[in-house]
């Protein structure tokens, strides 16, 4: 078997190489770094940081790539030599722990492009999320197992701002090296950062091997057709994938080959706070059960979940492998796209529940990347909704700009010819706070119409303030939430919050008017001249 510290640098005594699910359980709750729900579900507590430290994520400067990279708030510059100090930091943590747990693991279903990651942790329960969430070698791989990439994970440790780099305010500090090909992480327990800092990874290597990386979801239909649903935190992705009609391919992490669409990883990361047994019952029953890990859910002393209490955070998570959904694609890969829908929570609520978009309002709105947060979803908001733009729906995971994953998908959807929507699962009737969210029951039906092709069959009208084609009757669908203006009881109050948004992705294509073609300027958001 191969040594399972080779290759990182570390040297300890004493490792838990791959241990199961079940054993690294055990582990956890022998160590005390948590306690079990009463289904058998692990429950971590993060601490301080309760979802990924964006301001403490920073790249190294490094001379074989640094020309590639997208410098600035999202990858942020860390000097060489104050990683190699960082580094030797994390390694002689590592190496003066009692016990340290590895596992060995594939990002990537398709062979072709798959890479090899190796964990290193100090924690059972961090383990088993990376087994959760990655894909799992059959044993007789892991034998030679030598890895591509490798993350060395001490979350209980405190960086040394002055002399590891980093923010000189914090003690976290997540720093990826692409030229070392080793990711290390101090200073959050958030198990997160170990899926994230990969998928940053993938988001790296495949446009240079001419696959789209992408932070989506995706399923597959009886007949083969492919769907893939991009949106941000919130906005339904992991919950309208998981479809008892359709196959689920991944709820997250995608690539889009000549080939068709693989996942990148092996499991699901559900957020579940108020998260309902009636409308969303494979994500709930996942989360009820043994292997799974919850992160920050609360629980009573008899260890029944509470779903509703956001507490220790509004992010609260479920991470399972993804076999624990009921209908999933076997082998993780399906057939070129047939359908992409581009999810937005829009808490203003004047965007329509869906609407069909041309090329090149598709690749304006993969560019813009828009939803809207409101009180309740992250500290600190008011009353106001608060719009959120995420080029490509993942800013903060694209180490190159965002114009190569933009052209890409152009160049995607031109050559398979996939039909693109817009889907508003958010609002209507009003803003948030007086309108009420879209239901999901209406959200369901109307992607199913449009995955099953009949909704491109119905008469589309377009709607005056965003350029939008949106259908005029749906069947089973009041005509009042297809066009969202009638939905609203004070069509002054709507035209004027409809004005507003309009602005504000005026204002956003600023950032990359530059970077597009003339069609897809034309086909921008904007107000009325």
């Amino acid at each position: 078997m191969t040594e399972p510290l080779a290759g990182t640098g570390v040297s300890n005594a004493s490792v838990h190489a791959n241990l199961t699910a079940a054993s690294l359980v055990q582990q956890a709750m022998l160590r005390g770094e948590g306690r079990l729900s009463a289904e058998g579900a692990f429950i971590g507590i993060t601490g301080q940081h309760t979802g990924r430290s964006v301001a403490d994520k920073f790249v190294v400067d490094e001379p074989e790539t640094t020309a590639q990279i997208w410098w600035g708030k999202v990858n942020q510059k860390l000097e060489a030599a104050k990683y190699e100090v960082f580094l030797k930091r994390v390694r002689g943590y590592l190496g003066s722990q009692k016990e340290l747990f590895t596992q060995d693991l594939y990002a990537g279903a398709d062979p072709k492009f798959r890479i090899k990651v190796r964990l290193v942790t100090t924690n059972a329960w961090h383990a088993l999320f990376a087994r959760n969430m990655f894909i799992r070698p059959a044993e007789s791989e892991l034998a030679g197992f030598t890895p591509d990439y490798t993350i060395l994970h001490a979350p209980e440790l405190e960086s040394v701002p002055a002399e590891d780099g980093g923010r000189a305010t914090s003690t976290t500090l997540i720093g990826l090296s692409f030229a070392q090909k080793i990711i290390a992480i101090a200073g959050t327990s958030y198990a997160g950062e170990i899926k994230k800092s990969i998928f940053t990874v993938m988001n790296w290597l495949l446009p240079a091997q001419g696959v789209l990386p992408m932070h989506c979801s995706a399923n597959v239909g009886k007949d083969g057709d492919t769907a893939l649903f991009f949106g941000l935190s919130g906005t339904g992705k992991t919950t309208l994938s998981s479809d008892p009609e359709r196959a689920l391919i991944g709820d997250d992490e995608h690539g889009w080959s000549d080939k068709g669409v693989f996942n990148f990883e092996g499991g699901c990361y559900a957020k579940v706070i108020k998260l309902s047994q009636e409308a969303e019952p494979q994500i709930w029953n996942a989360s009820h059960r043994f292997g799974t890990v919850l992160e920050n859910v609360v629980a009573d002393a008899r260890g029944r979940l509470d779903l509703e209490d956001g507490s220790l955070t509004e992010n609260t998570r479920s991470c399972y492998p993804i076999e624990f959904i009921p209908n999933t694609q076997p082998g993780g890969m399906g057939g070129l796209p047939k359908n992409v829908v581009m999810l937005t929570a829009d808490a203003f609520g004047v965007l329509p529940p869906i609407s069909k978009l041309t090329p090149a309002q598709a690749m304006y709105h993969f560019m813009s990347g828009y939803t809207a947060k409101v009180a309740g979803t992250e500290k600190g908001l008011g009353k106001e909704p608060q719009a959120t733009f995420s080029s490509c729906f993942g800013a903060p995971f694209l180490p190159r700009h965002p114009e190569v994953y933009g052209k890409m998908l152009a160049e995607l959807i031109a050559r398979d010819g996939a039909q693109v929507w817009l889907v508003n699962t958010g609002w209507t009737g009003g803003s948030y706070g007086t309108g009420s969210r879209m239901s999901i029951q209406h959200t369901r039906a109307l992607l199913r119409a449009a995955l099953d092709g009949s909704l491109a069959q119905v008469e589309f009208v377009q709607e005056p303030f965003f350029g939008l084609a949106i259908p005029k009757a749906v069947s089973g669908i009041p005509a009042n939430v297809l066009n969202p203006r009638d939905s609203w009881a004070d069509k002054a109050a709507y035209d004027a919050t409809a004005k507003k948004l309009v602005g504000l992705f005026e204002k956003n294509f600023e950032t990359f008017a530059g970077a597009v073609s003339d069609d897809v300027k034309a086909a921008a958001i904007k107000a009325a001249a």
